[in-house]
């Protein structure tokens, strides 16, 4: 299977958390210790060797932070 790897404009994330409830992995969360310039807490991949480069979350964001490199 294929592996991915995740870039987020965290400055940029809004908390919304669509691409964390689209994740077939269950790999992304809120970063619960770091806030944006914005003042929400962006969203962090807490296990990149799980990723599957599927890009789901990348589609469902709606400011387009999320970029997915696939690894090969």
């Amino acid at each position: 299977m294929a592996k991915g790897k995740l870039e987020f404009r965290s400055d940029r994330c809004k908390g919304c958390e669509l691409c964390v409830s689209v994740c077939p992995k269950n790999i992304l969360a809120l970063d619960p210790e770091h806030v944006n310039r914005k003042g929400y807490h962006p969203v962090t991949v807490t296990n990149e060797d799980e990723c599957i480069a599927c890009a789901s979350c990348a589609l469902m964001c709606p400011d387009g932070i999320i970029n997915v490199y696939r690894l090969d």
